[in-house]
């Protein structure tokens, strides 16, 4: 069977359905999910791109929940851990990976902070054993000498440093990439998936839609309307009201941070359970971040971050590490926007995470605030709302247990990567598990180049840039991708680093243009 393929524009776009969703960040992925695995028709829309907003700017972490247990939100913590295992252990362990993360004891954490830190991993690990994910999947925390810390963080301060802790958390391969992988696994299971598509107006029983490719109309009937648009929920529903907060991270080389392989928490001066995350990545970046800064006005498309944020997160990381990081060594910076449910008065670092289902006095049901990790419930908590409201007829929900497409066990997954032929063959299988071929088979089909030709990298001398070109055609063909931002942006991360982002795009240029004349031969 063909696989069914997310769309751009809305060419095909069914104008009767039982749900259309609005928003393609991972909760509208989610809920395109949930209600078409219910046996819902769903017809999903984005008026950019999978994972434009929000959900490809988060820190790349599957949480645990560790920072809500730290502040009292018990349940919100609870939440976390049970989604991590389901993602980890049953939806997407092709997509997640175990990450060691090191706090260490240097002089910036008292003896009461290091305590209350080891209670915090402690408490961490007695959530995972309730949510029932095994050990083997993330290790008990434990207490580490200043030896092992160092073999473990070579580049840390190493005067006055005492010891660590070692705890261990969920990764993502990437983000946007999950988005991605949960809409094909939505139109494998019926969704009508259609990006640049943006929404004029929504009631819970119809929508009007616009073409951003061709400016063609199209009006849609439906049964109920879910409202995932993220930061944006409040310009299509009148009583949402929304305080985003902006969270910016940094991105570093490789050899900004030197043989650092875990993760290391930077304690934010004058805060007791507040941290900088220095993160490593497969690809050998590092993320630093984040910030909790309240934005006013108007939403933008794409947030910036500021110099200041940057300065910021320079100068908390710098103090645990022996070498100063400077400006010059940043080679990109990015920034979200999370939708928190507007709490009044005070700090957005202090607004609670939980998220929200309301139903507007129109019948749209709108989804907000929550977390990527927590994705999944909240998609279930909004179909099983909008099945509610509208009377409809559908199975249970079933995506605790789903898998997503390419979804193999994380041992058989690395068996078959270090078989693999070839450094580009490998990467395949880390990004797309077992659908490895498809996405290799796909792309030979699509342009006519051989195999070896599209395991290659798109950019060769150029290290920084592993990406091969069978990524590309794949997210043509198959993810949706209309343009080169779709291609660099988001189906591979290649533009979080504006210098490769230049030197990428003619190879995103010419695989679009491939994909409308292909060749039958090799010889690229």
């Amino acid at each position: 069977m063909t696989p069914r393929r997310i769309t751009p524009g809305l060419a095909g776009a069914p104008t009767d359905v039982d749900v259309v969703v609005i928003g393609l960040g991972v909760t509208g992925a989610g809920v395109a999910l949930d209600a078409a695995s219910r046996g819902l028709t769903v017809l999903a829309v984005d008026a950019h791109d999978l994972a434009f907003g929000t959900s490809r700017f988060s820190s790349k972490l599957v949480h645990g929940g560790l920072r809500y247990l730290a502040s009292g939100q018990v349940a919100i913590a609870h939440e976390s851990a049970v989604e991590r295992g389901i993602l980890m252990e049953t939806t997407a362990p092709h997509l997640t990976r175990p990450l060691p993360s090191l706090i260490p004891l240097a002089p910036g954490v008292s003896r009461p902070m290091g305590l209350l830190a080891r209670a915090g991993f402690l408490g961490g690990d007695l959530l995972r054993r309730a949510a029932r994910t095994s050990a083997d999947t993330l290790p008990r925390p434990r207490r580490l000498t200043a030896a092992e810390a160092r073999r473990l963080a070579p580049p840390l301060r190493t005067d006055g440093l005492r010891g660590g802790l070692l705890g261990w958390d969920g990764q993502l391969e990437d983000d946007a990439r999950l988005v991605t992988t949960i809409a094909r696994t939505a139109a494998e299971r019926g969704a009508a998936v259609h990006t640049h598509a943006r929404v004029l107006s929504a009631t819970g029983t119809a929508v009007e839609l616009r073409d951003e490719l061709t400016g063609a109309p199209l009006s849609v009937t439906c049964r109920t309307v879910v409202n995932a648009a993220g930061v944006w929920a409040g310009d299509l529903v009148d009583d949402v009201r929304l305080r985003p907060s902006r969270g910016t991270h940094l991105v570093l080389r490789a050899e900004a941070l030197p043989k650092l392989s875990v993760a290391v928490f930077a304690p934010i001066p004058g805060e007791t359970n507040r941290f900088v995350l220095v993160l490593p990545q497969p690809d050998g970046q590092f993320y630093v971040g984040l910030t909790d800064e309240p934005v006013d006005g108007p939403v933008p498309d794409v947030a910036e971050p500021t110099e200041v944020e940057i300065g910021f997160l320079l100068d908390v990381v710098s103090a645990s590490f022996s070498r100063q990081l400077r400006r010059s060594d940043v080679v990109g910076a990015f920034a979200g926007l999370r939708p928190l449910l507007d709490g009044g008065e005070g700090s957005t670092a202090d607004l609670s995470r939980k998220h929200a289902v309301l139903t507007s006095r129109t019948g749209v049901v709108t989804i907000v605030g929550g977390k990527l990790t927590t994705y999944r419930r909240m998609a279930e908590d909004a179909v099983d709302a909008a099945v509610a409201s509208a009377g409809l007829a559908a199975g249970p929900c079933v995506t605790a247990t789903l898998p997503l497409l390419g979804a193999a066990p994380r041992e058989a997954l690395a068996e078959e990567a270090a078989r693999a032929g070839s450094p580009g063959a490998a990467r395949l299988v880390r990004r797309y598990g077992a659908d490895a071929g498809l996405a290799l088979t796909a792309a030979v089909e699509a342009s006519g180049w051989s195999e070896a030709e599209l395991l290659a990298p798109i950019a060769p001398g150029h290290p920084t840039i592993p990406t091969v070109w069978a990524e590309l055609f794949f997210g043509i063909t198959h993810e949706g991708a209309a343009d080169v931002a779709d291609l660099l942006d988001r189906r591979t991360r290649v533009g979080l680093v504006p210098a490769d982002r230049a030197v990428a795009l003619p190879a995103a240029e010419r695989a679009l243009e491939a994909c409308m004349n292909p060749r039958s031969t090799g010889d690229s």
